[in-house]
């Protein structure tokens, strides 16, 4: 695509392995209850088993309604993400409005079915009420070469779901290469993505500190040619207070505190809020007691 030349990748292997080095020292800066509180407050909470049925949806809701007369000077979580059918669910249950609901579509995880399937689904998706839809880039169409059929599709995705926000999902494992990541970041950028996201959740490896640094390198760079601020997503495998802290160290060091928000940064995760809640507990307090509230 002819855009994609105006994006040369100038990083490599060496520079990306100096700079995820210099994030893991950063975070070791950062693991401090303010942060904690900001990796928490950027969680979507996720729940996207085979078997999940509504009463997980509503199960969900009413955790996060619960949350702040539980865990005072914690803030909420940005948002719920859920399968489609538990969208309405979840809308009916959540009485918080500054948590957003979250949804993935366009035949997750694979991605593999008609166009006009996918836009269908993402069309009744944010009909239903989730104010974020999150799709997977077509990857075999990707590795055949046809990068405007990727783009096309994120863009026709992109209208079927009208004002709600549009997350790219990247699949970095599948990717791989550092040229492969940075090309698939701008061409979901250019098509209208408003967070670009690493991972499934469903493929090994998920998200990692390396595709990260070359996906925030790709919004930097877009963001210098455009002046559109899109935002950055891991999400599979982030289980840890480390782990979270890691990727906010990422951010931060690459596209700057601006970005350490819930319209700029989001977290993919399930297990990851109690370990969080856990860990600012006992730095502000002293007490090393597990939570399991969600």
């Amino acid at each position: 695509m002819e855009f994609l030349k105006e994006y040369p990748l100038t990083i490599n292997e060496f520079d990306i392995a100096q700079k995820v080095i210099e994030a893991k020292n950063l975070a070791k800066e950062m693991f401090a209850p303010e942060y904690l509180k900001t990796a928490f407050g950027l969680i979507d909470l996720t729940s996207l088993n085979a078997t999940d049925q509504k009463s997980k949806g509503k199960m969900l809701a009413e955790k996060v309604n619960k949350f702040p007369s539980m865990y005072h000077g914690i803030p909420d979580v940005a948002a719920i993400c859920v399968y489609p059918p538990l969208v309405k669910t979840v809308a009916t249950y959540l009485k918080i409005k500054t948590v957003g609901l979250a949804a993935v579509a366009a035949g997750f995880p694979t991605s593999q079915t008609f166009i006009e399937v996918k836009t269908a689904e993402c069309h009744q998706t944010a009909f239903s009420g989730a104010t974020d839809v999150d799709i997977v880039i077509s990857l075999g169409t990707w590795f055949d070469g046809d990068y405007q059929t990727v783009f096309d599709e994120i863009k026709a995705c992109n209208e079927a779901i009208g004002h709600s926000h549009l997350k790219v999902i990247l699949e970095t494992g599948a990717l791989q290469t550092p040229e492969h990541i940075w090309n698939a970041s701008l061409v979901a950028m250019e098509a209208g993505a408003e967070f670009i996201k690493t991972s499934t959740g469903k493929l090994e490896p998920a998200a990692t500190p390396e595709a990260a640094y070359i996906m925030c390198e790709a919004i930097k760079a877009y963001h210098a040619k455009t002046g559109r601020m899109v935002g950055l997503k891991p999400a599979g495998g982030i289980v840890t207070s480390e782990d979270a802290i890691r990727y906010l160290a990422i951010v931060k060091m690459v596209l700057g505190d601006e970005w350490l928000n819930k319209k700029r940064m989001r977290l993919g995760a399930s297990r990851l809020a109690n370990n969080l809640i856990s860990d600012i507990i006992k730095l502000e307090t002293g007490k090393d007691e597990p939570v399991a509230y969600f």
